[in-house]
């Protein structure tokens, strides 16, 4: 059974209304599935590939057969605009990225622009036109899997993207980014100048799976979100002493794993302390020497802290090496941090959010509300411009694997929020 099969199966056909029909999307999405199409039958679609590029020319096509003129950026990102009643306005954009990591599902990125796109065509069959311009995005590398970084498009069009960043890499085949570039068609003058006029663009809202299990224990269909956390990344380094582990009595041992085993257990208990949304994890733990009859003197790791409010998160960070410091003072240990990473969260507002609220009630659906912990497009176009996320449920909260999962009654209906909001935004 391929994707559109297992879509359409249980669809209930009462959601094809008002021009939106949820066929179509099925259909985009089970074709865009074919391209980087893996034996597990997952998607192998990594930033600046020709299969990228493949799936953003195949909804370049789907964009004017709906009538949208249009344009590439010199980063690659691809905008399909419908001018409205008021073509002088800031217009409204909505799209999402079709990238994927290796062997990622055929959800993550791709549900955003389709669905995106699928408001187009709605006013396309109904014969509406919305009050001010309307832009439907796909951003280029979102994921970031070819050079560990991510959110490449979105930041070349808010105008963020900077050479002394991007210029000294090498992706995962040691290819410099330039040269990268150059094998599907840009180049880098062209990318670090793709900044878009940024007054001409009103607000961005995106559709997404929500990546986690809140909308399906609450049993519905699509969430709000309230913000989009921004990750700190400390690396640690727990410094002991390595000794033999039958000659060194247990009262005289400095070992490093016992005080960053003590410090991974109650890192867990650290987040509800600032917020209900912030999250700490240690993730990534190497352990020195690593001999079976040897004493740890070193253990290095990594711990990821979010939440979608700064002064929160920057909290977590500060009751985290405090009870490093601690427990390492307790055991004898010389500790050791590093800050690799820090980016600000983007809260969104309650004016959008209410938006949103009275778009997701007109579908009869009660609103739920929830976090993002998960980093988007949106989080990098909320830096400058006004956002909005709509969630969309995840089966088991499976994502970047091929068993990533949403039913197409919970992505049409998403669709018809997204509609709705666009229509009545003021």
């Amino acid at each position: 059974m391929n994707l559109y099969e297992k879509l359409i199966v249980d669809y209930d056909k009462s959601l094809n209304k008002n021009g939106v029909r949820g066929e179509r999307l099925a259909t985009r999405l089970a074709a865009l599935s074919e391209i980087g199409l893996t034996p597990d039958c997952g998607s192998y679609r990594i930033g600046f590939s020709e299969e990228e590029k493949a799936a953003k020319d195949l909804v370049k096509k789907w964009m004017t057969e709906a009538g949208l003129e249009v344009t590439v950026d010199g980063a690659g990102n691809v905008f399909g605009r419908l001018e409205g009643k008021n073509p002088e306005l800031p217009a409204l954009i909505s799209g999402s990225h079709v990238d994927s990591v290796p062997n990622g599902g055929h959800f993550d990125g791709p549900l955003g622009v389709l669905a995106a796109l699928e408001v187009a065509e709605a006013w396309k069959q109904t014969g509406y036109t919305p009050e001010r311009p309307y832009e439907v995005v796909i951003f280029t590398d979102e994921e970031g899997a070819r050079f560990n970084g991510g959110f490449s498009g979105s930041m070349s069009m808010i105008g963020e993207a900077k050479p002394e960043d991007l210029l000294p890499k090498k992706d995962i085949n040691g290819v410099p980014f330039s040269e990268v570039l150059e094998s599907i068609g840009l180049t880098t003058d062209s990318f670090f100048t793709s900044k878009r006029d940024l007054d001409k663009l009103e607000a961005f809202v995106e559709i997404h799976i929500e990546q986690g299990k809140r909308l399906e224990n609450a049993n519905t269909s699509v969430g709000i979100v309230t913000g989009i956390a921004g990750p700190c990344w400390l690396k640690m380094t727990f410094k002991g002493q390595a000794g033999h582990a039958g000659n060194t009595p247990m009262n005289d041992r400095q070992d490093a794993l016992v005080a960053a085993s003590q410090f991974i257990y109650e890192v867990q208990a650290l987040p509800q302390q600032v917020s209900s949304s912030a999250v700490a994890t240690v993730g990534k733990v190497d352990v020195f020497p690593n001999g079976v009859n040897v004493i740890p003197g070193e253990v290095r790791l990594t711990v990821d802290i979010r939440d979608i409010q700064k002064d929160t998160r920057d909290k977590l960070v500060e009751l985290v090496i405090d009870k490093a410091h601690t427990l390492c003072n307790n055991h004898n240990i010389e500790l050791e941090v590093e800050e690799t990473f820090r980016e600000a969260p983007v809260p969104i507002s309650e004016d959008m959010q209410e938006k949103l609220a009275n778009s997701v009630k007109a579908q009869g659906i009660e609103p739920a509300y929830l976090p993002s912990g998960a980093g988007h497009d949106a989080m990098v176009v909320g830096r400058k411009l006004p956002v909005a996320m709509i969630f969309v449920q995840s089966k088991d909260g499976i994502s970047h694997n091929p068993a990533e999962w949403s039913t197409l009654g919970d992505c049409v209906q998403a669709v018809h929020v997204l509609k709705d909001f666009l229509e009545t935004y003021r």
